[in-house]
């Protein structure tokens, strides 16, 4: 029996083999190619407000002088794209960290306290007056805007559910003020251009109080924080538990007496 040669068809070139040096070489540049397109892109408030966070530590380390951080944050608000704002951050530790970290936690692994990027509340004023004051709920994050207006933020009766608070204040031509009961943490800087930005520090007692961080910047105008004497926050959660949880007892022994 004749045996026939078992037909071979032409399946293409063979797969290249990947050289794993040139593969971290081609990582390399299209990172390297990724990064500088990014650098292209528009800027965001919020690509802003991280830069001027960044700054804002390095200034509290004392990496950067006072005239150093406001000639950098004066640079920032000016910036057209995310490549000049890193100009600013380039020689500054956080920088570097940042690119070897991830920049997004799966959402499982977020702590649900974390600070968010965009606001939780606008208050807005533009040749205005805006206020938020009474028994109102205060979001993790707060953004005022006082543009030939003023605003007001009043935290001294406000429900507190989260253990920090960010208020991004601005003010060109304009005021915001921002008051806190006395019984909590007020922290902040910010930068004032021809203006004012005052922050009066305050350090509670209660280790569990809550923070509120104030930052931003004041141009031609001003931005005021600070406690408001005799008002203290009221832990009304707590209190609302602790008469539901009487509320139940009694019902219990009342049913047990039967």
């Amino acid at each position: 029996m004749d045996l026939q040669k078992p037909e071979h068809k032409h399946a293409g070139p063979a797969p290249a083999v990947a050289d794993p040096r040139a593969s971290d070489a081609d990582l390399r540049a299209s990172d390297a190619d990724l990064r500088a397109s990014d650098a292209d892109l528009r800027a965001s408030d919020a690509d802003r407000d991280r830069i001027a966070d960044i700054l804002r530590e390095a200034l509290a380390e004392g990496r950067l002088s006072a005239d150093e951080h406001a000639e950098r944050v004066e640079g920032v608000l000016s910036a057209k794209t995310v490549g000049e704002l890193e100009v600013f951050i380039r020689d500054l530790p956080a920088a570097h960290q940042r690119r070897s970290a991830p920049v997004w936690a799966p959402a499982a692994n977020r702590p649900t306290d974390a600070i968010p990027p965009d606001p939780d509340d606008n208050v807005v004023a533009v040749f205005s007056a805006a206020v938020r004051k009474g028994r109102w709920r205060a979001g993790r994050r707060i953004h005022a805007y006082a543009v030939f207006g003023s605003v007001e933020i009043d935290l001294s009766e406000a429900i507190f559910e989260y253990r920090q608070v960010v208020i991004k204040a601005f003010s060109v031509f304009g005021s915001v003020e921002v008051r806190v009961p006395e019984n909590i943490s007020l922290r902040g800087t910010g930068v004032g251009v021809l203006g004012d930005f005052q922050v009066d520090t305050l350090d509670s007692a209660e280790p569990d109080a809550p923070v509120v961080y104030v930052d931003g910047w004041a141009v031609l105008g001003s931005v005021e924080a600070k406690p408001k004497r005799g008002k203290l926050v009221a832990d009304i959660l707590d209190r609302v538990q602790r008469a539901v949880d009487r509320k139940v007892d009694r019902s219990l022994r009342k049913h047990l007496d039967r």
